[in-house]
């Protein structure tokens, strides 16, 4: 079973507060000073009764000391902070004006993609004609472009093709070879090759009936 906290309220009773409050400042005082001797800190404790009694601990030479270098401390933090917050600040005022200004370009996209014309104004309609002509302007414009890019390419082609060309027609025609004894042999031999029937024709014609033997 999970016990719930206990809750710590004002004691009623001014003499039981009294002797707590006693008991509580003792113990508090000396872990302050055990905490300075163990751990070589600077502590210093201010407390005040119920009744407006100054009761004080310091672990250097001066309580005064002590809170002067609290306040020097306390002053350099600040600007510190005080940066940090104005950079979260402009960084949450950035992301909104950028959040703004995606929505913006989103609904300016559908509506020149057709979508969601029936709230536009007349105005409207006409700067979004005015945004497609000027789209169109710039596609054709970059269209033209790559065919003059395209044509370029193939001009300095066609100028390299003639140049080879005349280049190959300049050259001296190569002479052929002639035939020797071994080629003149293999071509008169070579219709004979040819013409030679095989054994597995027949070259008999017969007129008329056939007589059986």
């Amino acid at each position: 079973m999970v016990r719930g906290k206990t809750q710590m309220k004002r004691i009623e009773n001014a003499t039981s507060r009294q002797v707590t409050f006693s008991k509580r400042r003792n113990g508090l005082l000396k872990k302050a000073f055990e905490l300075s001797v163990l751990c070589d800190a600077e502590v210093a404790l201010i407390i005040f009764s119920p009744r407006g009694k100054l009761y004080e601990f310091s672990s250097s030479c001066s309580m005064q000391d002590t809170i002067e270098r609290y306040r020097r401390n306390t002053r350099s933090a600040q600007p510190m902070q005080r940066s940090d917050e104005q950079n979260m600040q402009n960084l949450k005022h950035e992301t909104a004006s950028l959040m703004k200004k995606i929505e913006l370009l989103e609904a300016s996209k559908r509506k020149l993609m057709g979508e969601g014309l029936g709230s536009c104004s007349l105005d409207e309609l006409q700067q979004i004609e005015q945004q497609l002509e000027k789209s169109v302007s710039v596609v054709r414009a970059r269209k033209n472009q790559a065919y003059k890019h395209q044509i370029d390419q193939l001009k300095e082609k066609e100028k390299n093709l003639v140049a080879e060309n005349a280049r190959l027609s300049k050259q001296p025609p190569q002479p052929q070879p002639q035939p020797t004894t071994k080629d003149h042999q293999r071509e008169d031999q070579q219709p004979y090759a040819e013409s030679s029937p095989s054994s597995d024709v027949v070259t008999e014609l017969f007129i008329g009936l056939h007589r059986s033997s």
